[in-house]
């Protein structure tokens, strides 16, 4: 049983510009105390620097929290061969150091190249990292449905991860039936559109030179669907105006679009990213806002279907 808005520890990793240590502590430590008990992190955000700080996060707590991690993208180059017996080994390992754990509770393969899923050994490995007490359930992370799909024919496939949000609608259409069948978790990532979604951007907005939203806003760097979920900047500003007067009083734009998340209940959980108290804390209490009525939900799928289904909907 885990909350239904998780905490996804990429941003306090790297790839965001600077987070330091105590702030990033300090936004675990307040999603922790709003009733967060589920943690997403991999072995690649900041060279392993998530995966310690979650570490040493936990060593203050006392109550039960899961942690999901990672294993894959630290082959370069990134291709299906370096899914090797070797090499999962390998990862993780070295997570179960950095985590200071005996077992993992969840490794999801890290948006793996397509023809891993094509690959039924590559999933024998991991039923044996299982069997050997180094993990005690296994998943993936995706970009794409297709991928989900074909991940879901593997039995032992506990959860897959997705990007899915306002602005990425195409999973609920076959794909969350399919998981719901198989009693697969799903798991909401890039939930706020990297922060396209939060309502705090403007045109104007710039980002540092270590934010991926600077780097890699054409795909230079990894798949463009990882950053604003493949929508151009300035027409998700122009979507989120149409999209700020549905918000309800006392709610903002961000615990909004996390509460839409909830409204489909093939969804385990949402993660959204925190590098500040303040955010982790908002984030979580999106869980207790009331459901989004239909006319709301319409209105939002309208928004979607004008202005960004075309340019997103068919690439992932």
């Amino acid at each position: 049983m885990i909350s239904e808005i998780s905490f996804g520890a990429w941003a306090i990793g790297g790839e965001w510009g600077t987070v330091r240590d105590e702030d990033a502590r300090g936004a675990l430590h307040a999603a922790l105390d709003e009733g967060v008990n589920f943690i997403d992190t991999a072995d690649v955000y900041g060279d392993g620097r998530s995966e310690r700080l979650v570490s040493q996060v936990l060593k203050d707590r006392s109550e039960r929290v899961y942690v999901a991690t990672k294993a894959g993208r630290r082959l370069n180059p990134h291709v299906a061969a370096g899914y090797s017996r070797a090499n999962l080994t390998a990862f993780v390992e070295r997570s179960l150091q950095n985590l200071a754990v005996e077992a993992l509770d969840l490794l999801q393969l890290h948006c793996p190249p397509t023809e891993v899923y094509y690959q039924p050994e590559v999933f024998g490995i991991l039923d044996d990292l299982v069997s050997a007490g180094k993990i005690l359930f296994y998943g993936v992370s995706v970009e794409k449905v297709e991928e989900a799909i074909k991940a879901l024919e593997y039995p032992h496939i506990q959860s897959v991860q997705i990007i899915f949000n306002i602005f990425r609608q195409r999973p609920a259409e076959l794909f969350f039936q399919e998981a719901k069948r198989r009693q697969a978790g799903i798991l909401a990532r890039v939930p706020l559109a990297s922060g396209l979604l939060g309502g705090k951007m403007t045109a104007s907005s710039r980002f540092p030179a270590d934010d991926h939203r600077n780097y890699n806003a054409q795909g230079e760097a990894f798949d463009v669907g990882e950053t604003f979920s493949g929508v151009d900047f300035h027409l998700g500003l122009r979507a989120v105006e149409k999209l700020v007067p549905l918000v309800p009083a006392g709610a903002t734009l961000a615990q909004m679009s996390l509460r839409w998340i909830l409204m489909f209940d093939a969804v385990t959980c949402a993660i959204p990213g925190a590098k500040n108290t303040g955010q982790a804390a908002e984030n979580a209490r999106a869980s207790a806002l009331p459901g989004i009525g239909e006319a709301d939900m319409a209105r939002i799928r309208q928004v979607y279907d004008s202005m960004i289904r075309e340019k997103v909907h068919q690439r992932w």
